[in-house]
């Protein structure tokens, strides 16, 4: 089975947070998504959030192009 954009979303968010490369702030991610992502099966950022919050977490390409399928498939 896939991973779902949701976990994979937080496998990286969660190792750029505790190494403190990023801040919640600093993705520019509505509480009110936040709220969405974690509650809302299927939830995903639109493609340009998504593509701003790749480019703040300095994800690789590997893991962009990781992500970007994840929130393809929903």
């Amino acid at each position: 089975m896939d991973i779902t954009f949701k976990a994979l979303f937080f496998r990286y968010y969660d190792r750029k947070i505790a190494d403190g490369s990023i801040t919640f702030s600093r993705l520019g991610i509505s509480k009110s998504d936040f709220t969405k992502l974690c509650t809302e099966d299927g939830f995903v950022f639109d493609e340009e959030t998504l593509v701003r919050i790749c480019e703040v977490m300095q994800l690789t390409e590997d893991e962009r192009s990781g992500l970007l399928e994840a929130a393809r498939r929903k």
